[in-house]
């Protein structure tokens, strides 16, 4: 008899704790919102500002500017450049040109609520500095609201290798 009473209340201990139960459903939606809400605290970032930024590659040469917006993950969003401005082969590496670019480049990124920018500025192999139209590019954006978070030089430069074409002198007309 003893031993069928020990039996009788661990039956009756299992049947309070079934019916006490919460259903599993409600437990893991709780369980869900508790870890992005951890996510969210622990991540110095939320989603949305994760998706307003975008890397802008610029390259420069003296004849012509090159614009190139990419998400983070380097899909294109946008690519304008200073033959789509202006068809005067001589204006297309122009400061002023740099402007139109940036505006069109703006117009089209405000759309994806895009806020703030990488940019990569890369020039003619050799050369020391970028053409005239990166600095006005990055000018021009800044004004029209966006946040620039880092500037990079891109500009490939040769550590030694085959000798260039022309001589020690240069090319002479």
């Amino acid at each position: 008899m003893v031993k069928e009473t020990k039996k009788q209340k661990k039956l009756e201990a299992e049947k309070e704790e079934v019916l006490v139960e919460i259903p599993s459903e409600e437990i893991l939606e709780e369980e869900v919102l508790e870890e992005s809400d951890s996510e969210e605290e622990h991540s110095g970032r939320s989603t949305a500002s994760k998706e307003s930024e975008a890397v802008i590659h610029i390259y420069t040469s003296f004849n012509n500017t090159l614009v190139h917006v990419t998400d983070m993950s380097g899909k294109t969003i946008s690519k304008v450049t200073g033959g789509m401005i202006t068809k005067h082969s001589r204006l297309k590496s122009n400061p002023t040109i740099g402007m139109f670019i940036a505006k069109r480049i703006a117009e089209e990124v405000k759309d994806l609520g895009i806020k703030s920018f990488y940019v990569r500025i890369r020039s003619k192999t050799r050369n020391p500095a970028p053409g005239p139209g990166a600095h006005s590019i990055v000018k021009s954006l800044t004004r029209d609201g966006f946040k620039i978070l880092n500037i990079l030089d891109t500009t490939r430069m040769p550590r030694g290798g085959p000798k260039v074409k022309g001589g020690r002198r240069g090319r002479r007309p």
